[in-house]
């Protein structure tokens, strides 16, 4: 993590709250409309205590706008100016700007349900430093998200999930990622990986952990920080009471350029972790086919007309 935030990122804020509690930190880059319903769900919600916005390039009018209410709203604090420096070090330039007890990690264009951001804090309660609370993620129509709460991403469960075969081939199905369609646990629960929408830690879980990779510009950088938590003698976990509303797929970047990020993420990832030659060198090999698995993503959204 860079301890040191650009020159040229200016700080926009009206009179910020003394001693927040409660800080939640959201990266913006060409989200579109989405952003205006976050930004409400966020301001309704009275916990909240300061809204920290990292802008890493929106349009002019959008820009403009996150100025007026920087400039408005007592708790809203916008870093500005800086460029596109990527989600990871945006997400540091925010939490490092932020001064709550507890971070509150939110996309833009990811709504907070009544009652999320209480869960969520409830769940640290007798939890070891570092830990990782993620929300439930939800689709628009009720239904669970598919990547809010994920087993151990590895090369093998990656490409066996990311092409079905999990779910075409019942031998197979030990290998699936992702667990949204287990039973609803009734409290928080431990948990591999959680989802990158909405996710808190402490202040010191944060600071134990050196913030997020700033090597991974664009996802990749939550599952990472999972690992690491859980490597660190941490916990990872499931909060099912923190409900959030994501939209998924609204930035306004072309697919490809996203799904890119992706799988080069992913491929890091993979060889950042892998502890012995064996595993270095299947990472290594593997990195192509989950490239190329990602890249192909948009086309088949495209022909099947769903998310994959």
């Amino acid at each position: 993590m860079n301890s040191m935030l650009p020159s040229h990122s200016a700080l926009v804020s009206g009179a910020r709250p003394v001693r927040p509690r409660i800080s939640v930190v959201m990266v913006v880059y060409k989200t579109g409309e989405a952003l205006v319903d976050s930004i409400q769900h966020v301001l309704a919600e009275p916990l909240v205590d300061e809204f920290v916005i990292v802008d890493n390039g929106s349009p002019a009018d959008e820009a403009e706008r996150l100025r007026r209410l920087a400039l408005t709203e007592p708790r809203v604090v916008l870093r500005q100016g800086h460029g596109n420096i990527g989600f990871a070090r945006g997400a540091n330039m925010g939490a490092e700007t932020a001064r709550g007890e507890y971070i509150v990690f939110l996309n833009p264009d990811a709504n907070l349900q009544p009652g999320c951001v209480d869960a969520l804090v409830a769940a640290f309660e007798g939890q070891p430093v570092p830990a990782v609370v993620g929300a439930r993620v939800l689709n628009t129509d009720g239904t669970e998200q598919r990547g809010g709460r994920r087993g151990e991403v590895t090369p093998v469960t990656t490409l066996l999930s990311f092409g079905h075969l999990t779910s075409k081939f019942k031998g197979l199905s030990k290998f699936e990622i992702h667990r949204e369609r287990e039973p609803t646990p009734d409290a928080p629960v431990k948990m591999p990986t959680i989802s990158g929408a909405c996710f808190a830690l402490r202040r010191e879980d944060f600071e134990a952990l050196g913030g997020f990779d700033e090597s991974y510009f664009l996802h990749v950088e939550d599952i990472d920080l999972c690992w690491r938590a859980r490597q660190a003698g941490g916990e990872v976990l499931f909060q099912p009471a923190a409900q959030v509303i994501h939209l998924g797929h609204t930035s306004l970047e072309h697919p490809l350029k996203v799904e890119f990020h992706k799988g080069v993420g992913l491929s890091r990832y993979f060889i950042k972790r892998a502890d012995t030659v064996e595993r270095y060198v299947i990472a290594v090999l593997l990195a192509p086919a989950i490239l190329l698995m990602s890249i192909s993503r948009p086309l088949i959204w495209k022909i099947t007309g769903r998310p994959i």
